[in-house]
């Protein structure tokens, strides 16, 4: 089966408080971006890479890919108003209709390989692989009329990204108008009323999206974790 991965990059960084979108934010001698898309090639050289960011981002990129001599090949497709559009403008362009696709978030450059590799042979076999990770935290509910109430942690996880689907599948299930409820692909592919399958992820897989974020993906960089 091909498989594809369309790393979704569309933000503009508002809460980084940064002038250019945290994306294009440089660690370990690079974009964050470019740490992202070299994870996956690492994973596996022939693996076909879309990535989406704003139109008018296109300029910059191929600027930021001069000057830091980047040659990993790549699509790159225009996004939308909203993540759920930019996924859907990555699935249309793949002309296939049948393989494997894993989508990621942007900043999101510390996945590990292991992890790729368990969300496509997963998806394979089930339709389905959704990275998560155990809540380490007490948690509780917080209701309406400002009360809150104790909830066992055993029972949730914290939801991440590669999210890894049969090909087929997740265009059928952004074929559709966009919800409210469509907080990540998973609850895309569910509305279809199909089960998810939850795969392991990695902590340290986080999602830059603030400076604490930037602080602690610097030690990441600087630890060399794989």
């Amino acid at each position: 089966m091909k498989k594809f991965a369309i790393i979704v990059a569309g933000g503009q960084g508002n809460r980084m408080g940064t002038p250019i979108p945290k994306q294009y934010l440089e660690i370990g001698g690079m974009p964050i971006l470019m740490h992202t898309l070299k994870r996956f090639h690492q994973y596996d050289p022939h693996l076909q890479l879309i990535l989406v960011i704003p139109k008018e981002d296109f300029e910059f990129w191929e600027e930021l890919k001069e000057k830091f001599d980047f040659n990993i090949p790549h699509t790159l497709v225009a996004g939308g108003k909203s993540r759920f559009q930019s996924v859907r403008n990555g699935l249309e362009s793949i002309s296939e209709e049948e393989g494997l696709v894993a989508i990621h978030d942007g900043v999101r450059p510390f996945v590990k390989r292991a992890v790729i590799a368990q969300s496509f042979q997963t998806a394979l076999r089930s339709g389905s692989a959704i990275a998560v990770v155990a809540v380490k935290d007490s948690i509780r509910k917080l209701t309406d009329d400002d009360k809150s109430f104790y909830q066992e942690r055993e029972y949730f996880r914290m939801v991440q990204t590669p999210q890894t689907f049969q090909l087929n599948k997740i265009k059928q299930a952004f074929s559709v108008p966009e919800l409210r409820q469509f907080t990540d692909d998973a609850t895309v592919y569910e509305h279809q009323g199909w089960q998810v399958t939850l795969i392991a992820g990695n902590p340290e897989n986080i999602k830059i999206t603030t400076p604490e974020d930037m602080v602690y993906a610097r030690f990441l960089i600087s630890e060399h974790v794989d």
